[in-house]
């Protein structure tokens, strides 16, 4: 039996990602079919932007696809179905307190990003119909944008491949060549002619001060929208906080986002280094 293979790369159009993308069309590793970006729509305008300098660069086509707009989603207390909401890891924190109690379970990756690069890998790669079989001389080569500093992450991606159905499998290029995040960055320096943005919503709680302060100062719109977005997680009534004894919140001092001091240094917190390229949730 003959067999066909697809090498796909998840593409987030954050550093690693992008390097991925780039090392495959310089020729020094494998090559690629295609890349899929997951959009939630809610990327910074810097994403967009890089991403669209992607697609110019005459390299493996680019599907965009996308099944909402997160927030507008979340805020309305609902998914990209029509059914309940995928929550965002929000902070926690009961009414006056001045530290997190935790955070709420992360969905939306797995709904808006994972799920959507497998459907784009069914219909528009693979050509199938809702609830058809992957045909037994297909395999799908999935490539993920994971350094050598973040190889634990990998270990999920392999439970779930390894948990499915589909013949897929998963690859590491960045982690076979020993790359760390600092290796992509000082790669991309010399191949891009403007700064890797990092993938991530405009109000993923996953950011640090200085994150918050650069999307404040650069990205007013998508500060705005995370304004929004935050102000929505504690409106009376809302869905979103539907039964919940503690309050939302989506920066770590559990203050509204736009009263919070971001010149003011609260505490070691790195951010999130990682990129959010669907495949990061569980």
């Amino acid at each position: 039996m003959q067999v066909t293979e697809r090498r796909i790369l998840s593409l987030g159009a954050g550093v690693q990602s992008t390097t991925l993308y780039l090392l495959a069309l310089d020729g020094r590793i494998d090559s690629l079919d295609v890349a899929i970006f997951a959009d939630t729509q809610e990327e910074p305008g810097d994403v967009y932007t890089h991403l669209e300098w992607l697609k110019q660069q005459h390299g493996p086509p680019i599907i965009v696809r996308t099944i909402g707009k997160l927030g507008d989603d979340l805020m309305n207390g609902r998914n990209s179905t029509g059914q309940r909401f995928a929550s965002i890891p929000a902070y926690t924190a009961p009414e006056g307190a001045k530290r997190a109690a935790g955070m709420v379970r992360r969905q939306c990756t797995k709904e808006y990003k994972i799920k959507v690069v497998e459907r784009a890998i069914r219909r528009d790669v693979l050509g199938l119909q809702p609830r058809q079989r992957v045909p037994k001389d297909v395999v799908i080569h999935q490539y993920f944008g994971i350094s050598l500093d973040e190889a634990r992450r990998s270990v999920n991606i392999q439970k779930r491949f390894a948990a499915g159905s589909r013949k897929g499998v998963p690859h590491f290029p960045l982690i076979e060549l020993g790359w760390t995040r600092g290796d992509c960055q000082k790669y991309l320096k010399d191949r891009v002619p403007h700064p890797v943005p990092r993938s991530a919503c405009v109000f993923c709680p996953y950011k640090n001060d200085a994150e918050w302060r650069r999307l404040k100062t650069d990205d007013p719109a998508g500060w705005a929208r995370a304004v929004e977005v935050d102000e929505a997680l504690r409106k009376a009534g809302n869905v979103v906080n539907r039964n919940m004894d503690q309050r939302l919140y989506l920066h770590r001092s559990v203050k509204p986002l736009a009263e919070v001091d971001l010149e003011v240094r609260q505490g070691e917190f790195p951010g999130f280094a990682l990129e959010c390229e669907g495949m990061c949730g569980n």
